[in-house]
């Protein structure tokens, strides 16, 4: 069990059968009155956020979340299919875990899968990766209306916006937060 005192940014806890993590607290001790702890939380499941207000000392229990490091392998049309690179087990992922985060996902590449009792309850790409370019139209120069960018297609199916200087077969590093443009990788 966990009291308001032990309140961190990312903790997971469990409250009214769902597990819900830590975005952002703040103690408030009022003139008048008993301390309480403001907070917004985040379904880990669902991602709603929501904010609540407790009272100080109020106990709680801790979720047991687990981060392993997994590599994905491909997609069959139903299912994700991942390896663990020690062991070599092998699961297969719902898309409805994956989510968006499938657009960012290349073959052999390395993913965090999220546990809680055992079962896959989310998935992490990393913050950057570095994708070709598929399909991407000329851009036009003079062209300035659309801020100097132009639609392109990655090789996993995602479309950003890039620069016009870019062409199909260039590398760019994407933020998978945003999913904007960074860099052209060389």
């Amino acid at each position: 069990m966990i009291s308001t005192a032990d309140f961190r940014n990312g903790l997971v806890m469990q409250i009214d059968n769902g597990l819900w993590e830590i975005v952002e607290f703040q103690h408030v001790k009022p003139g008048k009155g008993g301390a309480f702890v403001r907070t917004k939380l985040r379904n880990v499941l669902t991602g709603r956020v929501l904010e609540r207000t407790y009272r100080s000392g109020e106990r709680f229990e801790e979720a047991r979340i687990e981060d392993q490091t997994w590599q994905y392998l491909y997609f069959d049309g139903d299912l994700y299919h991942f390896m663990h690179p020690e062991s070599f087990e092998q699961l297969e992922v719902s898309k409805t875990i994956v989510g968006d985060n499938a657009q960012w996902m290349k073959e052999n590449e390395k993913v965090v899968l999220v546990f809680h009792n055992g079962k896959i309850i989310n998935l992490k790409v990393p913050f950057f990766v570095e994708l070709h370019i598929t399909k991407s139209d000329p851009g036009v120069q003079g062209d300035r209306s659309s801020g100097a960018t132009k639609p392109a297609t990655l090789e996993t199916g995602a479309t950003i916006q890039v620069p016009l200087f870019l062409d199909e077969g260039d590398t760019v590093r994407v933020d998978t937060r945003t999913g904007q443009y960074i860099e052209r990788v060389s």
